[in-house]
């Protein structure tokens, strides 16, 4: 059965509802979220999707009736065999067809309740990346931006209707109507009352009449100054007053550096760009002040755009270090350390040319990671790997990790490894500060 809401949204309370429901079932939401990444695609993870929970992740206590005991005049719908009043026989025990549980809803049919949740693409990413952080951010320098953001700045007696403070208002009009004296509504009503108590007397007597015509002219002036001194006047208004502020942010980078040597078959070469998207869709997300460099490497190294770099082609052998000499050129010409902070991704099967090796471990240990907050290796393995047990890239990076507390290094031999390898790599660390731009 699937239920759809059609009914208006007035003042977005619909909104406002579904925010909640999914607060309740954020855990399911959650999982499934993870789960449709899994079996689907993720060059699509930032387009929203639907997911499915079971009814249970929304159940809340409740109401019900219970049928087993006490005496009962109602008539259920659906009913056109008895009406009220009928004496029904108890049926004999063990005669009742039972609960029948989920497995009899399967042959009705029926199946299990579930909800389905239409999530838009920033729900989807919140749910997904949610616990995920850059780690060890640690703000190197403020830079001042071009961004500013909307900040309290007194009150003012111009502006917006939308920003119109009621309680301020309200304020300058009682202390304006009591200062010039204004009478209350209920003055003028209990003098109109007077008056016609008096009118409705016969005869009148010298007092009553004096009485009257004083009366009369007591109700002439308390109009007219009613009229004179309104409820509100435009002297009372105030509005709240927004300047706009330099809004301080760090600076960070990330590189990624992706193997595209004709050693990676196009599996692993799938795998790594289906973490390098995942990073990317993440990167986009969580971080508005952050530059992404691409670099791929064979024999030699080029820095190229997003769209090169996930799918243009090529081959040719393999030279690590050209891709670590290529991202120091370009954070020493535009990144300076003092001033960003710095992360690194690679992927590659852990082939090199063995002549390379030891050049490009001395560059990630002397020139790289003395400059950078994270580095993160993921090596792509194909169908071969458990024969082929551990490359000489692999192994040369373990003993640098092994005195680099900043360095990560994880394997990933299937598309089902890339986010859990993801998420253990980027988890958010526990009491680990983390600057969020």
């Amino acid at each position: 059965m699937e239920i759809i809401d059609r009914r208006s949204n007035p003042h977005g309370k619909n909104l406002e509802n579904r925010r909640r429901a999914l607060e309740r079932a954020r855990g399911a939401v959650q999982e499934a979220v993870r789960e449709a990444v899994a079996n689907g695609r993720i060059r699509d993870t930032g387009q929203g999707n639907a997911v499915t929970i079971p009814a249970d992740a929304l159940h809340e206590p409740g109401f019900h009736r219970v049928f087993t005991e006490g005496q009962r005049h109602i008539v259920l719908s659906g009913n056109h065999e008895f009406s009220r009043g009928d004496r029904l026989r108890r049926p004999p025990s063990g005669g009742g067809a039972g609960g029948g549980g989920a497995g009899q809803a399967g042959t009705d049919g029926g199946g299990e309740d579930s909800y389905r949740f239409l999530l838009s693409r920033d729900e989807f990413l919140d749910l997904f990346f949610g616990d995920l952080e850059l780690p060890d951010l640690v703000k190197r320098e403020l830079a001042a931006t071009e961004t500013t953001t909307p900040s309290r700045a007194g009150l003012s007696s111009e502006g917006s209707p939308s920003q119109l403070d009621l309680g301020r208002t309200m304020r300058h009009s009682m202390a304006r109507r009591i200062g010039l004296g204004r009478p209350k509504p209920a003055e003028l009503k209990e003098v109109e009352a007077r008056i016609e108590q008096l009118e409705e007397e016969r005869p009148l007597s010298d007092t009553a009449l004096l009485e009257l015509e004083e009366l009369r002219e007591r109700r002439g002036a308390l109009r007219q100054r009613l009229n004179r001194i309104p409820w509100v006047d435009p002297v009372d208004l105030r509005y709240r007053r927004f300047a706009p502020t330099p809004k301080p942010s760090t600076r960070a980078v990330m590189f990624c550096l992706m193997d595209v040597s004709g050693s990676m078959t196009e599996r692993m070469k799938e795998l790594a760009k289906q973490f390098f998207l995942l990073l990317h869709v993440f990167l986009e997300k969580r971080y508005k002040t952050l530059d992404i460099v691409f670099i791929r490497h064979a024999e030699t190294a080029e820095e190229v755009d997003e769209e090169t770099f996930f799918h243009d082609p090529r081959t040719g052998g393999t030279v690590v270090s050209t891709a670590l000499e290529e991202m120091i050129h370009v954070q020493r010409a535009r990144y300076p350390a003092q001033q960003w902070n710095i992360y690194v991704a690679q992927a590659s099967d852990g082939d090199n040319t063995t002549s390379d090796t030891p050049h490009a471990v001395k560059l990630l240990e002397e020139d790289i990671l003395p400059v950078v907050q994270y580095y993160a290796y993921i090596e792509v393995a194909g169908s071969g790997a458990v024969i082929r047990g551990e490359t000489d890239l692999w192994q040369a990076w373990r003993t640098v990790a092994e005195r680099n507390a900043h360095l990560a290094i994880r394997q990933v031999t299937d598309r089902k490894d890339i986010f859990p390898v993801f998420r253990e790599l980027f988890s958010r660390k526990a009491g680990t500060e983390v600057a969020r731009t």
